[in-house]
């Protein structure tokens, strides 16, 4: 079979790779140990009819929608040979909570500090499910708890439920899930008509990539092909300490959503400073046919426009003149708000906890989320920016600078602290639809 060109097998393909979700939507994580070799056979063989392929806009469990995955330590539980476990790469045989010093996940952030049992050799299976509302969603997890309670040798170990808003705003307040890549083969369309489309090698294992290559898969070619690997972060944002920082920041011509703004590099309603730079636009900003639709080179090469250090023109440089190739380092991203609301306005922390249940979906953990974590969002250099990291979610501690060109001075910014905080996560793979059936059937 070849699988070298841009015919991808979406049938084979878990639909939470390459769809994006449906807004608005419940969502809860679901984390499992597998405590024998049979349990955790069966449990694969029960959660494949209910997982949707990439081929099929419906679910086959009906307004659920499921994915699963499965964490180095979970293929070792289910007793895959070892030939294939030495064919995966370091990074995902190493597991996040190793990688924290690549991450910058240190202090507060660092893994003796994470939620347990995140990060924890006990986490093997990561459920991921999704529904229109929280009622539908508790219906499809109280049935999905009676099938996994019959399995013994199977134990839920933590969830995090979460949700995202008619309006897509997360815990800082800025419109969220608005940039997603288009993928050769796919048939989806991305949210930026400027972007052409990526190699599907860049996302799904066993195709070309952005390098003209196709690289190694995991052994056998049926566990490795289709499949893709999956990084999930809990991320606790710190809302009273960021709108305090822009309170005690902000004077003159630069405001409060001015500078909210000119750190995120869109307004709070989703705008982006690229196509309304003096005044937010919230029409356009909930707009997706142009809310993402602009380029960097041409109009804004020094950054006046969208500074080159704000968050989302380091996550994307997009065309923007950075060392190195923009396109194999490109992300598909899913955010998911968990946690309530804290009230507008409100500048002390109420002690809940609240943030974003981050997951980045590619086909190499090290040039693609590694790279972004490590290179773009938690140093400067490969725009000119020294060591100044994100100013909204970097690795800042109380030090932090942050500067954007303004005339006729440019804006500087002192005293950044860390406003989002790691509370753990790990890397995993995401077998493709025959690979989980292979993963069931497999016999010691």
């Amino acid at each position: 079979m070849n699988l070298t060109g841009s015919a991808l097998e979406l049938d084979d393909i878990q639909s939470g790779v390459l769809r994006p979700r449906p807004v608005p939507y419940a969502a809860a994580y679901l984390l499992f140990r597998i405590d024998e070799v049979k349990a955790g056979r069966e449990l694969m063989r029960r959660i494949r009819p209910v997982i949707a392929s990439a081929a099929h806009p419906e679910s086959p469990a009906g307004d659920t929608w499921v994915s699963v995955a499965l964490s180095f330590q979970g293929l070792k539980a289910l007793g895959v040979p070892q030939t294939s476990l030495d064919s995966f790469p370091p990074e995902f045989q190493q597991g996040m909570a190793a990688r924290a010093a690549i991450l910058e996940d240190t202090g507060e952030s660092s893994p003796e500090n994470w939620e347990k049992p995140l990060g924890s050799a006990d986490v093997h299976v990561v459920l991921t499910a999704l529904a229109p509302d929280t009622e539908r969603l508790e219906v499809a997890l109280a049935q999905a708890h009676q099938e996994y309670q019959k399995i013994s040798g199977i134990t839920g170990i933590w969830s995090q439920h979460c949700h995202a808003l008619p309006n897509q705003k997360e815990a800082f307040g800025y419109r969220d899930g608005i940039s997603h890549p288009a993928v050769e083969g796919s048939g989806i369309p991305g949210s930026n008509p400027h972007e052409r489309p990526l190699k599907a090698g860049e996302f799904v294992l066993g195709y070309i990539n952005e390098m003209g290559d196709v690289p190694v898969i995991p052994k056998p070619d049926i566990l490795g092909r289709n499949g893709s690997y999956v990084v999930f972060r809990k991320l606790h944002q710190r809302v009273a300490a960021f709108r305090q920082y822009l309170r005690a920041n902000s004077s003159g011509s630069v405001n409060e959503e001015l500078l909210a703004a000119k750190m995120m590099g869109r307004w709070r309603s989703g705008a982006p400073l690229a196509l309304c730079p003096l005044h937010d636009d919230p029409e356009l900003g909930a707009d997706p046919h142009r809310n993402n639709a602009f380029l960097y080179k041409e109009d804004d090469a020094i950054g006046y426009h969208t500074p080159c250090g704000s968050h989302i023109r380091r996550t994307n440089p997009r065309d923007g003149d950075v060392a190195g190739v923009v396109r194999i380092h490109r992300m598909i991203r899913r955010g998911t708000s968990y946690g309530p609301v804290l009230p507008e306005g409100v500048l002390e922390d109420d002690g809940q906890d609240r943030g974003l249940m981050f997951a980045f979906i590619g086909a190499n953990l090290g040039r693609q989320f590694e790279f972004v974590q490590s290179e773009w969002m938690n140093d400067g250099n490969f725009f000119g920016g020294g060591d100044a990291k994100d100013p909204v979610a970097g690795a800042n501690s109380r030090d932090g600078a942050y500067s954007f060109p303004r005339r006729p001075i440019p804006k500087r910014l002192q005293g950044l602290s860390r406003f989002v905080v790691a509370k753990g996560g790990e890397y995993c793979f995401l077998p493709g639809l025959r690979a989980l059936r292979w993963l069931g059937e497999l016999e010691s």
